[in-house]
């Protein structure tokens, strides 16, 4: 019976649906990369934007949505000017502590109806707005199901997970992932579905909707911990990261594809490892992303003292993200940022010293990059709170309470930005009126000369 499941989901790899497009859209529509920057309609398309990781589980007809929520939340991004939003699109069945429940994904083959209308409904109101999504497949970690949930499928063994088995052992065994063949066969399933599903709002097949810029092969995915004990997983990193875009445009040809990689750090710190998977023909341009509390930079106890490095450190990352950039002939997307409140709190109302400060430094290089010409392109921070609220003393998630930008294994409130953080909101709507005027008037580039 498994063999007969499996053949039937490699099977399924090789044919997509008959049906005819109720209408196309003009190939100006969608975000195009020319040399090492993007795109649209003729002109540059640069872009402040954030991520809205839950927009498809507020958008569902199902028991997690909120659409009249949902569209308050559009409206107050696109008054910022934020038109570009990172979306979780694929999220798979877990038993994991802090995973997030329900899941897109039930099983091999299964899917939740109400979650997928939900992003249906999301890329429609998107659409209206005129605004780009991004949407990433699946995930490295543990909070949304992840890769680890397939490898527990295809081998019939429990995921790891990292509240459990720690860190180190879940990080290998996800990125096991990569090799795994019957794995992938399950995750292709999914993404064929999804590349040519056909909106249930308003009838655009999603390979033909321009509202989405790129498809990400998955949230921060990492070949491993590369320790001294880890096993080498970077010949199927680099093989899956080449084969699946290529199977993705196989589908698609009218849109981007990008990995959702982080950059050095999340590539065992090494400049060959982000060079040799983002040098693939399939991949259309650069992600990093960049957290100096998770990376030890930062210690919210002592601002005054660590706020200054981090803001160095987090200079020379991106710096050395452009060369990196440069030499692959694509643009670059930071696609990842933030930092909490002051003292380490998650509360609302909490100061926003620091935070305030390390935005209009990173906002104010990435500008200043894109004006002069390099390839950065945009910049997506993390992540978008609105109007959610913590429920619990704790500040981590539970099943059934609101989203917020924080992932249900962080404290709710801890990098999110809510509709009350004046200040910061102040600080990105004057970079978003900056990058979208890169596209009118400031930028140096010219399609085709450059």
């Amino acid at each position: 019976m498994r063999r007969q499941v499996y053949s039937f989901f490699l099977l399924a790899l090789f044919f997509s649906s008959c049906s005819a497009p109720l209408f196309k859209s003009r190939q100006e529509d969608f975000v195009k990369v020319n040399r090492t920057h993007f795109v649209l309609d003729g002109k540059p398309y640069y872009y402040a934007g954030t991520n809205l990781w839950y927009g498809c589980y507020i958008g569902s007809p199902g028991e997690t949505g909120d659409r009249p929520r949902l569209l308050r939340e559009l409206d107050s991004l696109h008054a910022i000017g934020l038109d570009n939003l990172r979306i979780l699109a694929g999220s798979e069945a877990s038993k994991k502590l802090r995973a997030v429940r329900p899941a897109i994904v039930r099983a091999p083959g299964e899917v939740d109806d109400s979650l997928l209308m939900g992003l249906d409904y999301l890329l429609d109101e998107m659409s209206k707005r005129n605004m780009k999504a991004v949407l990433y497949l699946t995930n490295y970690w543990e909070w949304s199901g992840g890769m680890s949930e397939y490898v527990g499928w295809a081998d019939t063994i429990r995921a790891l997970d990292p509240e459990v088995d720690g860190w180190g052992k879940f990080m290998n065994f996800s990125a096991t992932f990569y090799a795994n063949e019957r794995a992938n066969s399950y995750f292709l399933w999914y993404v064929r579905m999804l590349v040519d599903r056909r909106n249930t709002v308003n009838g655009r097949m999603y390979s033909d909707d321009p509202t989405i810029m790129a498809w990400q092969l998955a949230n921060e995915p990492r070949p491993g911990t590369g320790g001294a004990d880890a096993p080498n997983v970077l010949p199927s990193y680099y093989k899956w990261i080449d084969q699946t875009a290529g199977f993705i445009k196989s589908l698609d040809t009218n849109h981007l594809v990008c990995s959702g990689n982080e950059g050095l750090a999340g590539s065992i710190g090494s400049d060959s490892c982000v060079l040799i998977a983002h040098r693939s023909k399939n991949i259309d341009y650069l992600t990093i992303h960049l957290w100096p509390l998770n990376w030890g930079w930062f210690d919210p106890q002592k601002m005054e003292e660590t706020l200054p490095t981090s803001i160095e450190k987090a200079t020379a990352y991106i710096a050395q993200h452009i060369e990196f950039a440069r030499e692959l002939h694509k643009p670059m997307v930071m696609e990842e940022f933030g930092l909490g409140r002051d003292s380490g709190a998650y509360a609302l109302g909490t100061p926003t010293t620091a935070r305030d400060r390390y935005y209009k430094k990173i906002f104010s290089i990435l500008y200043d990059s894109a004006q002069a010409g390099t390839p950065v392109a945009g910049s997506n921070f993390w992540g978008w709170g609105g109007e959610g609220k913590s429920q619990n003393a704790d500040f981590m998630w539970k099943t059934g309470d609101p989203f917020v930008g924080d992932p249900p294994q962080e404290p709710q409130g801890r990098n999110s930005i809510f509709i009350s953080d004046r200040s910061t909101i102040a600080i990105i709507r004057d970079h978003a009126m900056k990058m979208r005027r890169l596209g009118v008037a400031d930028s140096v580039y010219t399609p085709g000369l450059q």
